[in-house]
């Protein structure tokens, strides 16, 4: 399968977003980058929001990949918590309130950091 996007557009995408405030559906981010839906392409998206993420840490930015949602429930999925919600040094559950006020709480940070330092625009999607 093809590369499915860059990650500095997979960044551009989630800071603009993040600018105003607002999470995304993996879905929706995937139709930004000018694909449908499928699990192959979400496994994609998954490792670069993983590559996004490291690229704004090594800049001191706050982390991103959290903005990027589940429609059903509004949380990131199973990769996130595994992954970078440990980094974070979230161990509690991956539903319900307790990480429902984890993951707002990043947001808010992301959403904070980015509406006052501005934004980069996305590229179009090919």
């Amino acid at each position: 399968m093809a590369a499915l996007a860059d990650p500095e557009e997979v960044r551009a995408h989630l800071i603009a977003a993040a600018a105003a405030g607002e999470s995304i559906t993996y879905a929706g981010l995937l139709e930004l980058l000018g694909h449908p839906f499928s699990r192959p392409r979400m496994r994609q998206l998954c490792a670069l929001l993983g590559e996004a993420d490291a690229i704004g840490a090594a800049l001191g930015e706050p982390p991103l990949a959290v903005q990027v949602v589940r429609q059903s429930d509004g949380l990131p999925g199973q990769g996130w918590w595994i992954g970078a919600a440990r980094e974070h040094g979230h161990a509690g559950p991956w539903e319900g309130p307790e990480a429902r006020a984890f993951v707002t709480a990043l947001q808010q940070h992301a959403f904070r950091f980015w509406s006052e330092n501005g934004t980069v625009r996305p590229r179009r999607p090919r």
